[in-house]
């Protein structure tokens, strides 16, 4: 009882100091227009030891307001420096007996110093007890770059280099994004209107185009077996190339078209029985090929199926499938909308697809649940497991991470249809634009432009990113405990 009351009064003080700070700032006095607060504090004295005694709150991560108790902290933020985990803090005040200050990004090892005085002469004191640094989800750069030209281009390189000659770059193409399921450190990703194969190797960190001779790639998946990579391209003609394979143990450089039609925007596998689904632009038409007969018996281009029409034509669209089979979301980018089509797994396809999110052109960014929600180009998105969900003992237990193109935004939508924002749209101090180029905290500090492509490495609990209008590659994880996130 003595320690929950102790910790109660710990809070208030905290609070009613932090309330102290905030008026002591803004109250200006009449005579001279200089800051006076309703208690200044004891100035500075070089010739008494600086004496750290305590600090709440005992944890936090980046951005936590910190108290700090002690002796002759002076009056003068300006002559203080606190360093938590070797990492400079920003002071916001000192009132002779307290510091406050914001705890600054990757202070890992939580030791706090505190400086007084010029950098001649300053006076430290050290805290006998330790912060409890607690890392964040931050996004970073992963690899990519703007010039001050804006020319930078398409190129094959390391992520990172301090020669820019030496760092992939160009990544200005909306993107799509797929792990390879036999191999974890590599990242296979296509642009639209480039003819590329493109690999982001974790192995080597390097970036490198593996094909040119693509027209229009729109998506990658591969067969159950995982000796192939399926490609879906964009093309004019009825008799284009709709889908095709590539075969792992030709390294990817075959070719064997599967289906053909024009206008194709994605194609999914099913993650149980699969069988490939893709689409058509021209009329919104949904279609099932059946790929265990295609391998077994062998089937012509033209063998496949219409299951439906998605309402209209020209509606733009990619179709991603939950883990286990039972549904699929159809993501529709040009009409700003998420549509959800159930599998029947006895007659072994989807069935009619109904209204998930948003709205049917209500283009506009709103967090919300259904139809309340609203969306701007969702392009891409990816099932990510929920552990509070499986502990709860929900039949679902995934939520869906997409990228949101013209809300410059990474969303969560929830197995109950409700949509909230994951990252981006921060920095709000910088301008009133959502966005930009800004790396940091998820919603405080973090900007994306025209973000399309998403992946998600399980192992590692990390997101990547194509953030097409900023030319890089972008990652969403728990700081780095090796180095800083830049941004370049």
């Amino acid at each position: 009882m003595k320690t929950k009351q102790a910790a109660s009064f710990s809070w208030l003080l905290y609070g009613l100091i932090w309330a102290v700070v905030g008026l002591s700032l803004s109250v200006v006095s009449c005579k001279d227009d200089k800051p006076v607060g309703v208690n200044e504090g004891i100035p500075f004295d070089p010739s008494q030891p600086v004496v750290v005694s305590d600090f709440a709150p005992s944890s936090g991560g980046v951005g936590q307001r910190l108290v700090i108790y002690g002796k002759n902290f002076g009056n003068d933020p300006k002559n203080v420096a606190v360093f938590i985990g070797g990492k400079q803090a920003v002071v916001v005040n000192a009132l002779g007996e307290s510091l406050y200050c914001l705890v600054p990004k990757q202070a890992f090892k939580g030791d706090i110093e505190v400086r007084i005085g010029n950098q001649d002469k300053q006076v430290v004191g050290k805290a006998e007890k330790i912060f409890d640094y607690q890392r964040k989800m931050v996004v970073s750069t992963l690899a990519g770059y703007r010039n001050a030209r804006g020319d930078e281009p398409w190129r094959d390189g390391k992520f990172k280099d301090a020669d820019e000659n030496k760092m992939a770059s160009g990544f200005w193409e909306p993107s799509f994004m797929k792990f390879d399921p036999a191999n974890p450190k590599h990242l296979w990703m296509t642009f639209d209107n480039n003819n590329g194969l493109y690999l982001v190797n974790f192995e080597d960190s390097t970036i490198t185009k593996k094909r040119s001779d693509f027209d229009r790639p729109r998506s990658v998946d591969f067969t159950l077996d995982k000796k192939y990579m399926i490609i879906a391209e964009d093309r004019g003609g009825e008799n284009d190339r709709a889908t095709y394979r590539l075969s792992r143990d030709k390294n990817w450089q075959d070719r064997e078209v599967l289906t053909t039609y024009k206008q194709c925007n994605g194609a999914s596998i099913h993650p149980v029985n699969g069988e490939m689904y893709f689409n058509s632009y021209e009329k919104g038409q949904f279609f099932r090929f059946d790929l265990n007969k295609y391998f077994s018996e062998g089937l012509g281009v033209k063998d496949y199926e219409t299951l439906f029409v998605v309402h209209d034509p020209q509606w733009e669209y990619k179709i991603f499938i939950h883990p286990t089979g039972n549904y699929a979301y159809i993501v529709v980018i040009n009409q700003g909308y998420i549509l959800r089509v159930n599998y029947n797994w006895e007659k072994k396809r989807f069935t009619q697809p109904y209204l998930v999110c948003g709205q049917i052109r209500a283009y506009g960014y709103q967090d919300g649940v259904g139809s309340s929600a609203r969306l701007n180009n969702p392009y891409q998105g990816v099932f990510v497991k929920n552990q509070a969900y499986v502990d709860a003992g929900k039949n679902d237990a995934y939520d869906f991470y997409f990228t949101d193109q013209m809300n410059h935004a990474i969303r969560i939508l929830t197995p109950e249809a409700s949509v909230t924002t994951f990252a981006g749209r921060g920095s709000s101090s910088l301008n009133s634009n959502p966005y930009g180029y800004v790396n940091g905290d998820l919603r405080l500090e973090a900007r994306f432009d025209r973000p399309s492509g998403i992946a998600y490495d399980e192992a590692e609990g990390a997101f990547y990113i194509g953030d097409q209008a900023n030319r890089r590659i972008r990652k969403i994880a728990l700081e780095e405990m090796d180095q800083a996130s830049q941004n370049q």
